[in-house]
């Protein structure tokens, strides 16, 4: 789980924990820490921000498939431009998903 604001992965963390068969394995606060992870972790999904610290999501997301290529990446952020979501998806990620959308859409 990559966001920069603590309660929102907070958030995440439960409602995804509360699933059976997942968890989060790993969280991070800005780009370059979700790429040190990623490469240590190598996680099945990774839910990436696109508006992050040192590392912006979409420049993240191809490091990430560069150090963990068996990873999927789900965006989930509140940008929600057409050109932005367009620009995610561009790198190959699964999915994108808005974050006032979250709580019915991720899961």
């Amino acid at each position: 789980m990559v966001d920069d604001f603590e309660p929102f992965r907070r958030w995440v963390t439960s409602l995804v924990q509360q699933q059976p068969g997942l968890e989060i394995i790993g969280e991070a606060a800005d780009g370059l820490e979700a790429v040190q992870k990623a490469a240590t972790l190598q996680p099945d999904l990774v839910l990436l921000d696109v508006g992050l610290p040192k590392l912006n999501g979409i420049e993240c997301a191809g490091k990430i498939q560069e150090v963990s290529p068996n990873s999927k990446i789900l965006f989930v952020s509140q940008e929600s431009s057409p050109e932005l979501v367009q620009a995610a998806l561009a790198t190959g990620a699964g999915g994108y998903v808005v974050k006032t959308n979250a709580g019915s859409d991720l899961l």
